[in-house]
């Protein structure tokens, strides 16, 4: 080979390599983001998340609706989408392979990325149906949400731990909401940011109860599921919720495969943590979507380009969390 034609080959060789890397980073900067139904939190928030990706990163990505954080986990680890979101019991699920929604498989790729909100789990009825606690939906007909969600996961659970028989339905937020709205449904228990759109919009339109569980209920529920934590949902954020209700709830986190590039982890989590006050015009369970609040979690592995962001921000994380 001449050294002209060396000087050919090599140059197109570069220029290969560089168009391989540009089409890479371009394929990394097109992302899905799974979220939720419609009438959730996951849903509202995510497009958020997903604006301020797109306008201050230069990243495009696009909100995709999903069942909610199982079947987030589940597409994350399949590569179907970029980034997911889910609640920390969901994932301790996911690591064991405990749950049946699991079949048995270990989900070891899923990293965390950033802390997002707390997840109380309410439950609201029509007040016309003389229903004001927990315990009189035994043998009544509920609606929890999508199957796959974090309600449609842990209401059946929460059920078996007191005891109590109901016939449950599964469906977006908004066919709960219409399902009670229409008579269908005795009550409509969900777990998401407070507020949630389709309580809110059930707040403003119908005369309703919200209610949650008696301290000795939440003891029950505590020690079947350890992943939960106690939670409050204030009084006034729902016009007709006039007092505090204790309840438990579970954290959640943007998670993303470990097969993300440590600087685009790293690009994700500094923005979406830098833009707070974007992030709270858009929903109020947002405040709590700040690097400080990296220590919820205390079992996922966070991804190493998240872990660099922390760093630098001086946040200690949990030994457990920090990828080997």
């Amino acid at each position: 080979m001449t050294g002209f034609r060396r000087g050919l080959f090599a140059a197109a060789l570069a220029l290969t390599t560089v168009m391989g890397a540009a089409a890479g980073a371009y394929a990394q900067s097109n992302l899905v983001l799974g979220t939720a139904s419609v009438g959730g939190t996951y849903y509202v928030y995510g497009g958020v998340v997903a604006q301020i990706l797109t306008d201050k990163a230069r990243l495009q990505i696009t909100p995709q609706q999903t069942q909610g954080p199982n079947q987030n986990v589940i597409m994350i680890d399949d590569g179907k989408i970029g980034l997911g979101m889910t609640t920390m019991g969901v994932a301790m699920q996911a690591m064991q392979g405990s749950a049946t929604w699991t079949k048995g498989k270990k989900y070891d790729s899923i990293r965390a990325l950033f802390p997002m909100y707390d997840t109380p789990m309410q439950c609201v009825s029509l007040a016309k149906s003389g229903i004001t606690s927990f315990k009189q939906l035994d043998g009544k007909t509920v609606g929890v949400g999508p199957k796959a969600g974090t309600a449609g996961t842990y209401f059946p659970m929460i059920f078996d731990a007191l005891a109590m028989k109901v016939s449950i339905r599964n469906g977006q937020s908004v066919d709960m909401s219409n399902q009670l709205k229409d008579g269908l449904l005795d009550a409509f228990c969900f777990g998401a940011g407070a507020p949630v759109p389709a309580f809110t919009e059930l707040d403003a339109e119908q005369k309703v109860v919200f209610y949650t569980w008696t301290p000795d209920e939440i003891a029950r529920i505590r020690k079947a599921m350890v992943e939960f934590t106690d939670s409050t949902i204030p009084k006034g954020i729902y016009k007709q919720q006039t007092t505090d209700q204790k309840t438990v709830g579970l954290y959640n986190f943007a998670i993303a495969s470990k097969d993300m590039s440590d600087d685009m982890a790293y690009l994700i989590t500094k923005t979406v943590l830098e833009n707070n006050p974007t992030m709270l015009r858009a929903h109020a369970a947002a405040k709590d979507t700040i690097a400080a609040n990296a220590t919820r979690n205390t079992f996922l592995p966070f991804h190493p380009g998240a872990v660099r962001y922390y760093k630098e921000k001086g946040i200690k994380l949990d030994p457990a969390t920090i990828p080997k």
